[in-house]
Order: structure tokens, then sequence, then C-alpha cells
């Protein structure tokens, strides 16, 4: 792989994958979600104090032009042009004073005259310049000028950000604090969007113990649901969580058909895999949920699943926390993203310089944590990594800022050379 290239998609740049364990590579799996995850239909109307986050069902259309009337870009004197004859210093009276929030007057028509005018006040039909008052020496009511002012100097035209009835932003636009702004100046003060996407999660195992409660036998505590509360944006709601399912056929079956059938993103950690106590694959398949893949050639994480029931995603995770977490950040993203309408989900990814060599073992595409440690004398981001991946191990997830992409076909990455970086998502 030439670490140089230009990042073209989500996945790792290698098509390579394991045929006789149908293991699909990391963009055959991103391609399979574009291709069979739709947006939810219903939407909600929002105050835009309450919208940060959420994605527009609707265009976001300008109520009237912006700014409304010609005003003043800064301080300074509202004048004619043309008053500015032969060679100056021209010395001219100020007549009057306008500040931002003012009626303008209606009579006021200057000739050989300024106006004291202030930044975002309305400028005189009769003035066509905007001096700053920098560039005035006054004295008492006269104003000398000592450079001829230019037609239309200063002066924010009326429209010229925001035409009414304009698309200021589209469908599918993920609403952040510019986005809110941008609404804000085209006068909306609410705006629809599509509704929260319900999301239910279930972590499997007669192991695992709820953070908090005292441990007995071989028991374990929980990490990911937690972690998965922590990790959804604000267009997502956790409405249905249950940690610690049974491996039990009945009660497990039972759990999933009543959670597919209120959610729209069904979440499980655990029971994916070909062990004998690994019943949450086989379950969904007796419930009649279809197959989308089941395995991607990565590490960790390989037996990351997705499939779907009438308005249902499943998304499976390994139950090992790192290869959930991992797995969770290189999916869970875009399976939101989709479900809400986001029209383009922009790539966090970015080229990183490497501390030190990095080894690996030629198969499946690893994607290993990393801690940024500065930048190296060309301006590039160095980035550190341990020499192996546990997928069970948590302890150093919090000093890690991001994934590195090795490619699957790749033996060594030399210390000094570029690996493609996935930060991750903190909401």
């Amino acid at each position: 792989m030439t670490y140089l290239d230009k990042i073209q998609g989500p996945g790792c740049g290698c098509e390579a994958y394991d045929q006789g364990k149908k293991l699909v590579s990391i963009d055959q799996a991103f391609q399979a979600i574009n291709q069979t995850v739709s947006a939810v239909k219903e939407e909600e109307i929002l105050p835009l104090a309450k919208a940060h986050g959420r994605v527009l069902s609707q265009p976001v259309l300008a109520r009237g032009m912006t700014p409304p009337f010609d005003n003043s870009a800064m301080d300074g004197y509202a004048v004619r042009a043309a008053d500015f004859q032969g060679e100056g210093p021209w010395h001219m009276p100020v007549v009057g004073r306008i500040t931002a929030g003012s009626t303008l007057d209606p009579e006021i028509a200057l000739q050989g005259a300024a106006v004291r005018i202030f930044t975002g006040a309305p400028v005189p039909a009769s003035c066509d310049a905007v001096i700053m008052q920098e560039a005035v020496e006054r004295e008492g009511d006269t104003i000398t000028l000592r450079s001829r002012p230019t037609p239309g100097s200063h002066i924010r035209k009326a429209g010229e950000d925001m035409r009414t009835g304009a698309e200021i932003l589209p469908v599918g636009t993920l609403l952040g604090a510019r986005e809110i702004a941008a609404c804000a100046a085209a006068g909306q003060g609410e705006v629809s969007v599509t509704r929260k996407i319900r999301v239910a999660f279930v972590s499997s195992g007669d192991e695992l113990k709820q953070p908090g409660t005292d441990l007995t036998g071989s028991e374990i505590w929980d990490a990911n649901l937690p972690m998965i509360q922590a990790s959804l944006p604000e267009l997502a709601q956790l409405d249905i969580k249950v940690s610690g399912a049974r491996d039990d056929e009945g009660s497990l079956e039972a759990k999933l058909s009543d959670y597919l059938a209120q959610a729209d993103l069904v979440i499980t950690t655990g029971g994916i895999s070909v062990g004998e106590a690994d019943l949450v694959k086989p379950t969904m398949q007796a419930l009649g949920v279809a197959e989308i893949f089941s395995g991607v050639a990565i590490k960790p994480g390989k037996p990351v699943s997705l499939g779907r029931l009438d308005q249902a995603v499943w998304l499976g995770l390994p139950g090992n926390p790192l290869s959930a977490y991992v797995t969770w950040t290189l999916f869970g993203r875009d399976l939101l993203a989709r479900l809400s309408g986001q029209s383009t989900v922009k790539s966090k990814r970015r080229h990183v310089v490497l501390a030190e060599e990095v080894q690996h073992r030629p198969g499946r595409c690893e994607l290993r944590p990393v801690r940024l440690s500065g930048f190296d004398g060309q301006g590039r981001e160095i980035a550190s990594t341990e020499r192996a991946t546990h997928s069970a191990r948590l302890s150093g997830i919090s000093e890690a800022e991001g994934l590195i992409f090795i490619p699957g076909d790749c033996e060594m990455i030399a210390a000094g050379g570029l690996a493609e970086f996935l930060p991750f998502d903190e909401y």
C-alpha cells in the first residue's frame, strides 16, 4: 500500500479478505451498509436551542434578506464618493449620527457632508461609501480625509449573505454550532429534524455483572453497556437496555424479539462467534433476521455482524471490550448517520507519522490503538502504539486517542512511516 495515497473511503484500502472464512473486507462492509440501511421516516419540529446534534429532515430556507438593509461594516463616516472632486485633502462637515438598531431618518440626504456611523447601522440611501474612523482626522464637527473613498467600500449590501427563500441548509445536514448559527441568521427559530434513533442494547453472558456490584466465582463487570451508552451521539437515544442477558435460548429469543419490534438499532455484545455458548447469532437467525454480513477481515473484532428485520437493524459486536469499542468506532457512527438520514459523513481520518516500527502478520487489516505525542519537524502528528493488541484489555484505552489502520497485506511500517489514523468519537 502507498501510505501517501489520498484517503478515499472509510475502509483501509485493502480489498483482500479470507474467502475460506467468508470474511468481507472493511470496504465491502461499508458498501453493504450503504446499500441496505436507510433513514427512519418520522420527524419532529424542535426549537434551535434543542436541535444540536440532530439531522435536518426538511431544508432550511431564509425568511428574508441577510443583511436586510445596506449597513456599515465598521465604525466611521458615511459619505457620497462623488463629493470628493479634485485633489485632496477634503474637508467635510459632520451632520448626523447613526447607531446600530436606530431608525434611519428617511429625510436624510447627504451632499457635501458626512454622517457619523457605527458598525451595523443602516447606511443612508444617498451614501455609497463608508470611511473607517482610523482614516479620518476630526476637529469639532469637521472631518479631513486625505484619500478618495471608493464607491461601495465598507458597506454590507442588503441580501449579499442570504436572499429571501434561498436554501441555506439541505436535508440531511447534521446540526452543529455553525449550522445552528446559519439557521438563526436565516430567521428560523425552529427546524424539522429526523426523530431520535431508538437504540436497544443487549450484553449477553452468564458471567456479566453490573459495575458497582460484588463479584463471585468467575463473574466479571460489564464494561460494554456504559461504553456504548457514552458513545451515542445526540441523534440517538438508548430507550431499552439490558446487561447480562443469560445464555439461555428461550429468554434470549424473547428479549431480542421484543427489541427488534421496538428499536431502530439493536446492538448486542458477545454471542456471535462459533462457540457452543454463543447464542446471539443463531437466535437472530431463528427470528428471521436477514444477514447483511457476518465477519469482517479485521483485528480485533473479526466476528462483527450486521443484519436486518423489517425496520430494525442489528449490529452484533464482539464481547471482548476492546473489540467491541473498535468495531463500534468503525461501524456504529456510520450506521447511526444512515438511520438518521445524514447526507454526508465527514471523514475524520488523516495521516500520522509512526514513532516506532510497527510489525504485523499479513492477513486481516489491523486497527491498533495509538497515542498522539506531538508533531515532527514537518508539522506532522506523531503516533505511538503498543507492539500488540489485546482484545480483552481496556486498561490503556483511556490513553489512546484513536486507531491506526495496518493493511492486511502489510508486514511492517517503519518508524517515521505514515499510517491512516481514525480518532475516537467523543460526543
